[in-house]
């Protein structure tokens, strides 16, 4: 129960009790809302203004630590780009070069990021552009990095094909240094020892001892063995591949058989003089494309820079063949 409250009127010299129009009550309530709502109010702009709460200092730092991790990111791919740019400059400058294949384009090794907006679905985020800029950076690397992968397997296969090249190719002299008397004739236009005309002499001839080692000058398969071609008495024939055939004339005997594979060095026969052959020597001729070539261009396999030279003025001498 509300207590009463009384005022001194000093016109009658007594106390009056108090009497509350029901007006005045209502208007005080308003009063009193109005300005806890406005209160409340103010407070909540100033808390939120100046002030976070423990929810948005947690979101605060999420999104700094995130904004951090992707600077952190951009910098790998940076860092990732200058490796793989090295990378393919060296298969373009040496890798495909040394193995004689077209280097790949920058359009092409990036080629497929062009047109529509592929990062559209980023757009309206804070950080939208840093968003779809990494993921562009990321997407063009493992672009480039496919495209390279499948270049370094083409590489792959070149160099083993390479490989295979160098090893089947005639690249050896046929008889050692060591066993040999002289170089007899080279390659060009030289005295038929029979006939005393000049003729054009298609090989090289090894003077050496009856029973010297004859060995195949690259990888390859024997395709002939035997003395049914004329003039080169017991005969051996090696195809290497690429076009190459080597011949190997006048033998003593055999040490291999038709369609043997042979590797470079083996030991395939022994000089003699069979057929059209004026003294023991092995004649040896080189086949590129069913047309002969100079032997004397494929010895840089066992062969110094000083012997070559000496090999060269030999058998550019115009003297009389042996065969």
């Amino acid at each position: 129960m509300s207590k009463l409250k009384y005022y001194y009127d000093s016109e009658s010299l007594s106390y009056r009790k108090i009497e509350r129009k029901k007006s005045d009550v209502i208007q005080y309530i308003l009063i009193y809302l109005f300005g806890s709502a406005f209160l409340s109010i103010f407070f909540i702009f100033l808390t939120s203004t100046y002030f976070e709460s423990p929810k948005e200092k947690a979101l605060t730092r999420e999104l700094e630590n995130l904004t951090l991790q992707y600077d952190i990111l951009n910098k790998k791919i940076e860092d990732a780009q200058k490796v793989l740019s090295n990378i393919e400059e060296r298969d373009n400058a040496i890798y495909r070069i040394y193995f004689e294949s077209s280097p790949i384009s920058d359009d092409k090794r990036k080629a497929g990021f062009g047109g529509i907006n592929r990062y559209k679905k980023y757009d309206g985020y804070d950080y939208s552009d840093l968003i779809k800029e990494s993921n562009r950076n990321i997407d063009v690397l493992q672009k480039r990095i496919i495209v390279q992968s499948k270049s370094l397997d083409e590489i792959t296969k070149l160099a083993l094909e390479k490989e295979k090249f160098l090893q089947a190719i005639p690249a050896i002299q046929p008889v050692n240094n060591d066993d040999l008397t002289r170089i007899a004739s080279g390659y060009g236009t030289r005295t038929d020892p029979f006939t005393k005309a000049k003729k054009f002499h298609y090989g090289m001839d090894f003077t050496a001892p009856r029973g010297t080692p004859v060995y195949a000058t690259g990888d390859g398969v024997v395709k002939r063995v035997d003395s049914r071609s004329t003039g080169y008495g017991k005969h051996i024939r090696i195809d290497h591949g690429y076009g190459y055939v080597s011949l190997y004339a006048h033998l003593y005997k055999y040490n291999v058989k038709k369609w043997q594979k042979v590797k470079r060095g083996d030991l395939i026969g022994y000089v003699g003089s069979t057929g059209r052959s004026q003294a023991p020597h092995l004649h040896y001729e080189v086949f590129k494309d069913k047309g002969r070539i100079n032997p004397v261009n494929f010895y840089y396999g066992n062969l110094t820079a000083k012997e070559f030279d000496e090999l060269l003025k030999q058998t550019s001498l115009v003297n009389q063949s042996l065969d």
